[in-house]
């Protein structure tokens, strides 16, 4: 019969930030977060770094934009380092 692989559904990385007028200019920050292939987006959201973010105060966007969340991206570069090991 050969081999059967099971691949496990992965996550997609969207880039968020949070709206105008949600919080101060500082902090909309280009965040990394992982939303399921399929289904429904999830009631809230939580970005690489751990923030918390509900869908109705974010924008997705095309890429990053402005300022990049460093915690996000130092932690979605250790991800791809654990995927390659």
């Amino acid at each position: 019969m050969g081999n059967v692989i099971h691949a496990e559904p992965t996550d997609l990385l969207a880039v968020i930030r949070l709206r105008r007028g949600v919080v101060g200019e500082c902090r909309r920050v280009s965040h990394l977060v992982p939303l399921p292939a399929e289904g429904p987006i999830p009631m809230q959201l939580t970005a690489l770094c751990g923030e918390i973010i509900l869908p109705s105060d974010a924008e997705v966007l095309n890429r990053i934009g402005g300022m990049p969340c460093e915690a996000c991206l130092a932690r979605q570069a250790r991800r791809e380092y654990r995927a390659l090991r």
